[in-house]
């Protein structure tokens, strides 16, 4: 009996999906629920198991766009798993079968293409090239088999002197559909909105010497760690309970506002950046929190987050500090209209009552769409942002850190 595999619905108006990896090869025999192929979609990259046993026969390439529904492979169920094949790995040994896959393919995510130096170029390209005094065989064509097109041509630089040696090569790697799909939202975000950044700095000894009191109790009675995201989530939620239009969107000439928080957190995973969601951080504690962005950081790393879990969001916060930034203009999440940036914590010399002292000072910057939020609410927002953080046992804890840290 043959299985027609067809491939599965991701998630709500997704209609076409990438092949980006086979994890097996045709003839390969597969376990049920054995990995056998990483789909990309405009949202997330997934795992696509197998739907029962036996031989798979590859109806997809690398690289190919398929319609959600169609048939991607078959599974003869008649077929027997061979004896002692070192092919035929079971469910058992699927990361063994996606480590192999990974070593003979580097870039999985799509289908690569090499161009060298061919000489071939078209007349107009020839015609330009002796103008500029530049002999064709400098260039790397981008065109058919090496082909020196009219726009490698233009934008051809002459040489600055003879190469000594080395590789010349030049590689093209085809975009992932999610890469793509954000590339495009970058780029609407720009030309759609009216997007404004205001900064601000914050003195985060207040919170350096909180963790130092409580992140040891803290973790030995919740297995996880006392971070700083717990402390700008809670800042956040109530800085958008007083300037709510910080926490709404525009559909056409619509303004929602939301009465709930629902917080997108960037994380970084091994298909790049995701940004899953923390549901309801209004009702959350300080616990609630720091559970929340480990689970969902795990399986954003794990490569197990799921689209559903990363649609919807109400404002974004993302951390650029990890990674040694020191000030940026993050770009926002659309529909959203506002959007966090955390950066590195620095040692400064400030002023405190008129006298010079050196305390951790991080930037913080929001972006936000001109169109739904004022000047005085973005500016308004993130001076609540700062007092928060600055004023954590005060504005955050109801002067009772214990309690708020339910230790």
């Amino acid at each position: 009996m043959i299985l027609e595999m067809k491939v599965p619905s991701p998630g709500e108006s997704i209609t076409e999906v990438e092949i980006a990896a086979w994890l097996v090869k045709d003839g390969d025999y597969v376990e049920k629920d054995q990995p056998i192929a990483e789909v990309d979609s405009d949202k997330a990259t997934l795992e696509l198991p197998a739907e029962e046993s036996g031989i798979i026969t590859l109806k997809a390439q690398e690289g190919d766009a398929v319609k959600v529904g169609s048939v991607v492979c078959l599974i003869d169920l008649d077929g027997k798993k061979p004896v002692g094949d070192e092919k035929a790995a079971g469910s058992e040994k699927a990361s063994e079968k996606i480590e192999e896959k990974q070593a003979e393919k580097p870039v999985t995510s799509s289908v690569v293409e090499k161009t060298y130096a061919s000489g071939a170029a078209s007349p107009a390209a020839k015609k330009i090239l002796t103008e500029k005094g530049i002999d064709s065989s400098e260039i790397i064509g981008t065109g058919k088999d090496g082909r020196i097109t009219k726009d490698d041509a233009v934008n051809a630089v002459p040489s600055m002197g003879t190469p000594a040696g080395g590789s010349r090569s030049s590689e093209r790697t085809k975009l992932s559909m999610l890469r793509r799909k954000v590339a495009e939202r970058l780029v609407a975000v720009k030309n759609e909105t009216a997007m404004l950044t205001t900064f601000n700095e914050v003195d985060m000894k207040p919170i350096f010497d909180l963790r130092n009191d409580y992140k040891d109790e803290f973790k030995a009675k919740h297995n996880v760690g006392l971070g700083f995201m717990s402390f700008f989530t809670l800042a956040v939620v109530r800085a958008l309970k007083l300037f709510p239009d910080v926490n709404s969107m525009l559909d056409g000439d619509y303004k929602i506002l939301h009465d709930f928080v629902d917080i997108s957190i960037a994380v970084s995973g091994p298909k790049g950046l995701m940004v899953p969601v923390i549901r309801n951080a209004e009702n959350l504690s300080f616990r609630g929190v720091e559970n929340e962005v480990k689970r969902l950081a795990l399986r954003a790393r794990d490569g197990q987050i799921t689209v559903d879990e990363m649609t919807g969001g109400t404002f974004t916060i993302t951390n650029g500090g990890v990674f040694g930034s020191m000030l940026s203009t993050p770009i926002l999440n659309p529909p959203q209209s506002g959007i966090l940036g955390m950066h590195n914590i620095v040692e400064r010399p400030v002023a405190v009552k008129g006298e010079v002292v050196i305390r951790p000072i991080m930037y913080v910057a929001l972006s936000y769409d001109h169109r739904v939020i004022d000047g005085k609410e973005s500016v308004g927002f993130l001076v609540a942002v700062k007092e928060a953080l600055e004023n954590p046992i005060e504005i955050l804890m109801d002067n009772n850190p214990k309690k708020a840290l339910e230790l």
